[in-house]
């Protein structure tokens, strides 16, 4: 069965994209730490992330560079943390977190952003991505 994010690849289930080419896809976390959060993925449904081929995790690492880089031009913060957890779906990806502090909590409540706000901030990233 599909993991949610090859469903969200294939526009089965709606999300917020930040960004996309052949392999990869970026989208907003509808559950964020922090506005701007987003979720960088392969295409290719691969559970943990050092199964990915080494060329295939470079260049998925390059994308997310991209993506970071565009969040960090957008969303007021002091960095852009990366975080790869993996074990909540079973597809390897990427977290890129607008840190305001100098650390990551996955136990921190989650923010609750409306649609209108999700959509203006992944069109205002998506803009920036070069």
């Amino acid at each position: 069965m599909a993991s949610i994010f090859t469903r969200i690849i294939n526009g089965e289930i709606p999300s917020y994209k930040i960004a996309e080419d052949e392999k990869h896809y970026a989208f907003l976390d509808i559950s964020p730490l922090a506005k701007g959060h987003t979720l960088v993925v392969p295409k290719q449904e691969i559970d943990y992330i050092f199964d990915i081929e080494d060329d295939a995790l470079a260049a998925l690492n390059l994308f997310a560079k991209k993506v970071a880089l565009a969040i960090d031009k957008t969303i007021p913060c002091k960095r852009v943390g990366i975080a790869v957890i993996g074990l909540e779906v079973p597809h390897a990806h990427i977290h890129l977190i607008p840190l305001h502090n100098d650390a990551i909590n996955f136990s921190a409540p989650k923010l609750q952003l409306s649609k209108e706000e999700l959509t203006e901030i992944a069109a205002k990233i998506a803009a920036a991505v070069e």
